[in-house]
């Protein structure tokens, strides 16, 4: 019989044992077929109770927005909810090793992005939420995320199981892999994107290489250079963001808005301190832009609320602009669950987090600290607004493709995973068999109907709102 501490992690392991055998004794604790169980506790927190006090920090105008964006479909629901599945997750009984959390880790926070060397490389890409905490929580969320996608194309209940059943082999096939590697040469895994398609293609349709060509293309075209011509229009000789709202507002149309050189040298005042925060080079190609303009902008679907920005520098040349994207990082949704971590700022938080996740992380990762009209202090971290970032087309993907997409995230998360800390115990724990490969195509249907449930609330609350 499996004995829980109070933090719910399984005790039960033997003291000094080495990492195999003691991964094999955790089995005896909380048998791998363990993880497939989902049922609500009696006292689950009311989901849409958990968004209303997430949203008590978000923008109020942009709150209904983020709401609409949710009622979509239940995999949009499910992308917004990271909070929700966190607070499920933590009274569920855990193993006890831990590592650095993606924290939502659902198939569309993967994704193709350049990589310093130009290179078009596959890793995690969304970090709003990392924090050190159970391995399960990570591998859950993904699993669970594929039931939810297959059934929003429609797959039925075998086509759904080879993608869960595939994406938990990969994680765990690859997890203990990564495991026996040599530290350095782990460090230097990586997914080359173009390498991993070649080998993809041979078994891909013809419509599925169309697609991915066009998506690469797009992703290629996906710059600095192509905001600039995008998002840019000149008023009265000057360079300014156009204004779209509420999706892109300049910041002279916001509350955070004054005269305008008053702006200026506030925003000069706050490049200068997200300089501080990155590499010695880097500060010094920063030092050679200027500022040129600013905006809020709407990302994501969770994120809608959080205060997101984005920034026009322009360096020596008038036709070589850089726009970073500077987003609010508070608290992770695991930190009730799994404790606050080791940093307090959230930018630098985030930025920690990628760099030990990521094989290849953007050179302009920073952070900063803002003071808002109200005079509140918020976190930011910076990043790049698009550098090549490319995304998998959820919509279009057959039975077949998700089922490969599963195992590329699965195996990507597994390396992630492996980076930031001694995962042999939880290789040998997953063993050889697919025990927990079962178990977890399992949970991921039991949690998809939970999720269904609370997208469906989410909807009749809004249904009734509106009557």
């Amino acid at each position: 019989m499996s004995r829980h501490g109070g933090d719910g992690t399984v005790q039960g392991a033997r003291d000094g044992a080495g990492p195999d055998a003691d991964g094999r004794a955790l089995r005896k604790a909380l048998p791998r077929s363990a993880h497939g169980d989902w049922e609500p506790a009696a006292d689950r927190p009311d989901p849409l109770r958990l968004l209303e006090r997430q949203e008590a920090t978000r923008l109020a105008e942009l709150v209904p927005l983020r709401r609409e964006r949710m009622a979509a479909s239940p995999f949009a629901f499910f992308r917004g909810a990271a909070n929700v599945m966190a607070a499920d997750l933590a009274a569920t009984p855990v193993t006890g090793p831990r590592v650095q959390l993606c924290g939502d880790a659902h198939l569309a926070n993967f994704g193709g992005f350049a990589a310093p060397d130009r290179t078009l490389v596959f890793d995690v890409n969304d970090f709003d939420e990392t924090a050190p905490g159970p391995w399960e929580w990570d591998v859950k969320r993904l699993v669970a995320s594929v039931a939810i996608a297959g059934r929003d194309r429609g797959f039925d209940d075998g086509q759904r199981e080879r993608a869960t059943t595939a994406t938990a082999r990969a994680y765990r096939e690859a997890l203990r892999r990564f495991s026996g590697m040599r530290l350095l040469d782990l460090w230097s895994v990586r997914v080359d994107l173009e390498g991993t398609v070649q080998r993809w293609r041979a078994r891909a349709s013809r419509d599925e290489r169309d697609r991915y060509e066009r998506n690469l293309a797009k992703a290629h075209g996906k710059t600095s250079l192509r905001a600039f011509e995008k998002l840019t229009e000149t008023v009265d000789g000057s360079v300014r963001i156009v204004s779209d709202p509420p999706l892109l507002v300049p910041i002279e149309e916001t509350a955070a808005g004054g005269a305008a050189p008053d702006v200026e040298a506030g925003m000069r005042g706050l490049l200068a301190s997200y300089r501080d925060s990155v590499a010695g080079a880097t500060a010094n190609l920063l030092s050679r832009y200027r500022y040129v303009h600013a905006a809020r902008k709407v990302v994501g679907v969770g994120s809608v609320g959080t205060r997101c920005w984005i920034v026009l520098l322009l360096g020596e040349r008038d036709d070589d602009p850089l726009f970073l994207q500077a987003k609010e990082a508070g608290p992770s949704v695991l930190a009730p669950y799994a404790g606050a971590g080791r940093y307090r700022h959230g930018g630098r938080r985030v930025v920690e987090g990628q760099w030990l996740m990521q094989a290849a992380s953007d050179v302009l990762l920073g952070w900063l600290t803002v003071t808002d009209p109200a005079g509140e202090k918020r976190d930011f971290y910076v990043r790049q607004l698009w550098d090549w970032k490319m995304s998998a087309d959820l919509d279009e993907m057959a039975p077949t493709a998700l089922a490969a997409y599963g195992q590329l995230c699965g195996a990507t998360l597994a390396r992630a995973h492996a980076r930031s800390a001694d995962t042999r115990r939880i290789a040998a724990y997953l063993g050889s068999g697919d025990v927990f490969d079962r178990a977890l195509a399992r949970f991921a249907e039991a949690y998809a109907d939970q999720n269904e449930r609370d997208h469906a609330a989410l909807v009749e609350s809004g249904a009734a709102v509106a009557r």
